[in-house]
C-alpha cells in the first residue's frame, strides 16, 4: 500500500540531494571568504521575491477572501504578506524583538493584521528563546539546535551560525489564541523544532494546518507525534513539500499511517526541511 509513496519520495529526492551537495561545496567556499551569512540572508529575500507569484497560487487553494489565518512564527511577515494579498485577515505571532519591530513597521496600521508578541507553547508564562545570528533560525528548542548542528542540513550543519544569545519571552497556547481571535481557516506553523509543543495543546480541528518538519531522526519522530495527535482530534488527510519548492509531493492526500510511513522512509541525511499539510475533513 505504501510502496508507491516511498519510491516516489526517494526518486524525487535524487536531484534535490545532488543540488544541495553542490550547494554545500559552494557554501564551504563562501564561509572561507567570510561572506556566507550575508549571502544566506540575501538569498532568503531573493527567493521570496522570485517565488511570490508561485506562493500566491499555491496558498490560494487553501485561503479565500476574508478568511482568518494564523501565521505562527511570522518572522518578518513574508507569509503574512501573501495571506493579506489573498484578502485574508491575519494573526501574526512572533516573539523575537527584531522581528516584531519590523512587523510593527509593516503592519502596525493595517486593520487586517493583529500582531501577537508572544510564542506559542503548551502552557502559559515565560520560556527561553535561543536567538540566532540569523533571525530565521532562532528557536525555543535546544534539542533542535543540537540536532541541526550535527545533521547534514547544509545551511547550519557546518557551524555557520551561532545561538549565543537568549531571551525570556511570553508564551500562550494555540487553544487560547483561538479563544481570543477565532478559529482560523489556515494555520501556518514555522517555529524551528517547537512544532509539537505548539500543536499538542490543540483540542479541536482547524480546517488546514501546515507545520515544518526537520529530517533528523529525533524530529521525524516528533512530526509523527504531531500526526498522531491531529488524528486523535478529527479525521484528517496529509500531504507534504520540501524546502521552498512550493509544491505538494503527493498527487493524492493520504491518511496518518501513510504519511508516517513516508516520513520514516525518507533517505537518511536528507539535506532539506519541509512542511506537512494537514487537512481536516469536516
Amino acid at each position: 500500500m505504501y510502496s508507491k509513496f516511498i519510491s516516489y519520495t526517494k526518486s524525487n529526492l535524487v536531484p534535490i540531494k545532488i543540488f544541495y551537495r553542490f550547494m554545500d561545496i559552494c557554501i564551504n567556499l563562501m564561509r572561507s571568504l567570510r561572506i556566507y551569512k550575508v549571502i544566506y540572508n540575501i538569498s532568503l529575500v531573493l527567493i521570496n521575491a522570485v517565488n511570490r507569484k508561485k506562493l500566491l497560487k499555491f496558498y490560494s487553494r487553501f485561503i479565500k477572501k476574508d478568511d482568518l489565518c494564523f501565521d505562527i512564527g511570522a518572522n518578518y511577515g513574508r507569509r503574512t504578506e501573501i495571506f493579506l494579498k489573498l484578502g485574508a485577515r491575519v494573526v501574526a505571532v512572533e516573539p523575537q524583538y527584531t522581528c516584531t519591530q519590523e512587523l510593527e513597521k509593516k503592519y502596525g496600521n493595517n486593520k487586517r493584521v493583529i500582531l501577537v508578541k508572544k510564542a506559542i507553547s503548551d502552557n502559559y508564562g515565560e520560556e527561553e528563546l535561543m536567538i540566532s545570528d540569523s533571525h530565521t533560525l532562532s528557536s525555543m528548542s535546544k534539542e533542535w539546535i543540537n540536532s541541526i548542528k550535527s545533521s547534514d542540513m547544509f545551511f547550519v550543519s557546518t557551524q555557520a551560525f551561532s545561538w549565543q544569545k537568549s531571551a525570556k519571552v511570553q508564551v500562550t497556547t494555540l487553544n487560547q489564541l483561538i479563544k481570543e481571535y477565532g478559529k482560523p481557516a489556515f494555520c501556518k506553523i514555522d517555529v524551528e523544532g517547537y512544532e509539537y509543543k505548539v500543536l499538542k495543546s490543540l483540542s479541536e480541528p482547524i480546517k488546514m494546518i501546515s507545520f515544518e518538519f526537520t529530517p533528523t531522526q529525533v524530529f521525524i519522530l516528533s512530526a509523527i507525534n504531531i500526526v498522531e495527535h491531529l488524528a486523535s482530534i478529527g479525521e484528517v488527510k496529509f500531504n507534504y513539500s520540501f524546502g521552498e519548492s512550493i509544491s505538494l509531493v503527493l498527487n493524492e492526500w493520504v491518511g496518518p499511517d501513510e504519511i508516517s510511513n513516508i516520513l520514516l522512509n525518507l533517505p537518511k541525511k536528507t539535506p532539506i526541511s519541509g512542511d506537512i499539510y494537514a487537512r481536516f475533513i469536516c
